[in-house]
């Protein structure tokens, strides 16, 4: 009842006030990064890292860990688009403070609950750090490569071969719920983040390892290579993964694409990685955008989609650049479809108070009573999609990268501790971290599964 209040109210404040203060996006580089400048204010209205008190790095309830890993990699990726300073100094802090006593992205503040997925997305975020020359961390802190490496290092280390023949388990620690789930997504940040250090280093160690990951998740039946692709979400070990959970999310397909790409590109345009690139772009194409604007076909057509889901379009319109850019012969189909999703998202963001926050259903071109961080930060990525090839792409080592990186990060004692689960915790710890992370099955329509993240 008070959501449907809540949405009620947004949509009679945008009928009253249709104009106030409206996005009139065009295709230039002016109005792209002033509409995004407007989006981002919105989004940190949720920042708790800029309050008395707050914790720098994290967003205000009920949006978690890895969505702030999420918002701050679309923000860092608006910083080199639009070359606007003005949240530099809030975005080093951010990562900064995040980074975990070992700098691989395990925060004594995440410790009971971080999933493999958690670490992914940060190491994500990291590695855009990486290739954007983001200005190193002072004070004797390691360079971003060497945050990735070490993110690298501690989940490899976790690839658990006791089940399902390989592959990265959805939580790290066993108390946690979802501990006995396989799942995609996790994979993938693997995947992903291997194919980019191996881009970034040229070490084809780590092409090997990414290789080896993306095999597993085609092995195990997340990933269908065909005409149109399919990227399941996962399955439980009890059954040696065969019981696959066969939904389809923006963020799954996203990470995999973009993956993907960068082994395209790191091995100079094999037809292997080709084949399997294009593969999996027919399937994010017809999966997931209506008369060309992207949608979130799991949950949005039904309003089912929850705080985790309505962020997922931000991760998928930020790998459809990256592959635009990195895989070249995709352009012609990715920019179009981004283009068209743009200019729907951004007609989305005339809801509120403000005149500009942004809805979940970009179809509508005007706000449908959704408004939250997921909203912005999907609205922010995809439209400055529109400005991916005015810029470098992803730098490497070789290229006019400069970040300091440690093969070796991650792989002390204290963080093999950690991967050992020899933390000491409380029974309140255990009971509190199973309530976050139990994993919560609905049917949506037909009788299919969906899963948070």
């Amino acid at each position: 009842m008070k959501l449907l209040f809540s949405l009620q109210l947004w949509v009679l404040i945008g009928t009253l006030f249709p104009d106030a203060g409206a996005i009139n996006l065009q295709d230039n580089k002016d109005s792209i990064c002033a509409a995004t400048a407007l989006i981002q204010g919105g989004m940190l209205d949720y920042y708790e890292g800029t309050r008395y008190g707050g914790t720098v790095g994290m967003f205000q309830p009920p949006y978690y860990w890895w969505q702030a890993g999420v918002a701050f990699g679309g923000m860092l990726e608006n910083w080199f688009l639009c070359q606007n300073d003005t949240y530099k100094d809030l975005l080093m802090n951010a990562l900064v403070a995040q980074t975990g006593p070992n700098y691989d992205y395990i925060p004594a503040n995440q410790t009971t609950v971080e999933g493999n997925d958690d670490q992914g997305v940060w190491g994500l975020t990291i590695l855009d750090a990486v290739e954007r020359n983001f200005s190193a961390p002072i004070d004797g802190k390691p360079g971003w490569l060497a945050m990735s490496q070490g993110i690298f290092n501690t989940m490899y280390a976790r690839w658990d071969m006791q089940s399902c023949n390989g592959g990265l388990r959805w939580q790290i620690f066993t108390w946690n719920s979802g501990y006995n789930y396989k799942n995609t997504i996790s994979n993938a940040c693997l995947f992903q983040i291997a194919a980019r250090l191996g881009r970034y280093t040229g070490n084809t160690t780590y092409l090997d390892v990414a290789e080896r990951v993306f095999d597993w998740l085609v092995g195990v039946g997340y990933i269908v290579l065909s005409e149109k692709g399919n990227v399941y979400d996962g399955a439980k070990v009890e059954d040696n993964c065969t019981d696959i959970t066969a939904i389809e999310w923006t963020y799954n397909h996203g990470v995999v694409l973009g993956g993907l790409a960068y082994m395209y590109n790191a091995t100079n345009g094999s037809s292997v990685w080709q084949s399997r690139l294009t593969s999996v772009l027919g399937g994010a194409t017809a999966y997931f955008f209506q008369d060309n604007i992207m949608y979130e076909s799991a949950c949005q057509p039904y309003k089912t989609c929850n705080n985790d889901q309505r962020c997922f379009k931000s991760i998928f319109s930020r790998m459809l650049g990256f592959t635009s850019v990195l895989a070249p012969f995709t352009s012609d189909t990715i920019d179009p479809l981004l283009k068209a999703s743009a200019m729907a998202a951004a007609g989305s963001c005339d809801g509120g108070t403000d005149g500009h926050t942004c809805g979940l259903d970009w179809q509508l071109k005007t706000n449908d009573g959704y408004y939250g961080l997921g909203e912005q930060m999907s609205a922010l990525e995809v439209i400055q999609q529109l400005l991916i090839h005015e810029r470098p792409a992803p730098y490497r080592a070789d290229n006019g990268g400069t970040s300091v990186g440690d093969a070796a990060a991650g792989l002390n004692s204290t963080t093999t501790n950690v991967l050992k689960n020899n933390l000491k915790i409380t029974g309140g710890d255990r009971a509190g971290a199973a309530i976050v992370t139990t994993i919560v099955l609905g049917i949506i329509i037909g009788g299919a599964a969906w899963m948070m993240f």
